[in-house]
């Protein structure tokens, strides 16, 4: 008997969901590639598709509209749990303790219900991420206004006025970006979950403490960071001497479990970081970047390791208005439309409790010795 660490190359599931073709960087949601979604998609159009199994036609996706926006609106307990919560505390920490008060504990899965249930809690993920920012800033709590669409409300109830058609594409764009890319730790920890049939609010808090791991999410951040840290152009070239070829540190930003080629998301949010450009600033730290790239590319693509999606991804959701530390729960936000979707599939279509076993290495049957006599 063998093990697979990591539960690598390990196949727990069927899924219509996602494809991936890491050999050629094809990222496909229900058949359609990731590319045309984000180009022709508003980021309701792509939850009604994964729910559904089929883009919308007009009437459908107004429906479908209605009944996000009218979860909008959270419950004054999850206001007033994440009002209370210290305005230091992790954001993601924050979006755990907000889905877990969701829990009733009853929820009976029924594939009728299912799909306006996750409706419902996309609706909902709107309310708790957009709080978490607006009490992590000091502002006073809530409701998204729902005369908006779902990017439009969220960066409203983030930002306020300081929205433009260019921020709005933006965070459209990233939301679907991240929606799903098939089974990486958070959605597996979700799965383990639904397969006892658990309800979907702590599937979600389940996959959500998978993500908190600086293993899984964070990747965007350090990436981001590791820019800062170089602040120069001319830098670039020392520091990568100097950390990543001498001191064999990681380069953020770089290597895939599944890609070894590009990244096709990186692509995308490459492609939006240079369109929302507004500043000095952020046309330097552009310019560390694919300088970085370049370099990193040129040392490690042999390998098959290139820049993935948080390669650039810190730097566009920096444009938009957000700081740092709520990069990697921005990730969640969009993802927990992928967790929905993965755990009513798998419910619905395969549903067995997962229950792998673990290959014994300890001691032979051993005598009980009394304490008296150890």
């Amino acid at each position: 008997m063998a093990v697979s660490l990591g539960l690598e190359d390990v196949f727990i599931k069927y899924t219509g969901l996602t494809y991936i073709d890491g050999n050629a960087g094809i990222l496909r949601y229900r058949g359609y590639d990731v590319n045309d979604l984000v180009k022709n998609c508003s980021f309701e159009e792509v939850a009604y598709l994964m729910t559904y199994g089929e883009l919308p036609n007009k009437e459908q996706l107004s429906k479908f509209e209605d009944e996000l926006k009218s979860s909008y609106k959270l419950p004054d307990h999850v206001l007033s749990l994440i009002s209370e919560l210290p305005e230091e505390s992790d954001t993601l920490t924050m979006m755990e303790t907000a889905f877990a008060s969701l829990s009733s504990g009853d929820y009976k899965w029924d594939k009728d219900n299912d799909k306006k249930q996750v409706a419902k809690i996309l609706g909902e993920d709107l309310g708790i991420i957009s709080n978490i920012y607006r009490h992590k800033t000091g502002k006073k709590l809530q409701n998204p206004d729902p005369k908006y669409g779902y990017a439009e409300a969220f960066l409203r109830n983030c930002l306020g006025d300081n929205v433009n058609e260019k921020k709005i594409g933006a965070m459209n764009s990233a939301l679907i970006i991240y929606v799903d890319h098939e089974v990486p730790a958070s959605t597996t920890a979700a799965l383990v979950a639904s397969s006892t049939l658990s309800d979907m609010y702590s599937c979600i808090t389940a996959a959500i403490a998978a993500l908190k791991g600086p293993l899984h999410g964070g990747a965007a951040e350090a990436a981001y960071k590791q820019l800062l840290q170089i602040k120069t152009t001319d830098n670039v070239e020392p520091w990568f001497n100097k950390n990543i070829l001498e001191d064999k540190k990681r380069l953020m930003g770089f290597g895939h479990r599944v890609y070894r080629t590009y990244d096709p998301r990186m692509k995308i949010f490459k492609g939006i970081a240079k369109d929302m450009i507004t500043d000095n600033e952020q046309k330097k730290l552009l310019d560390i970047a694919e300088k970085l790239e370049d370099l990193g590319v040129k040392t490690f693509g042999s390998k098959g390791i290139y820049p993935n999606t948080d390669y650039y991804s810190g730097i566009v959701f920096n444009e938009i208005g957000f700081p740092i530390t709520m990069f990697t729960t921005l990730f969640g936000f969009s993802r927990v439309l992928g967790w929905l979707a993965h755990i009513t599939e798998y419910v619905e279509d395969e549903e067995r409790l997962i229950r792998p076993r673990a290959i014994y290495t300890g001691p032979e049957e051993r005598a009980f010795i009394k304490i008296d006599k150890r």
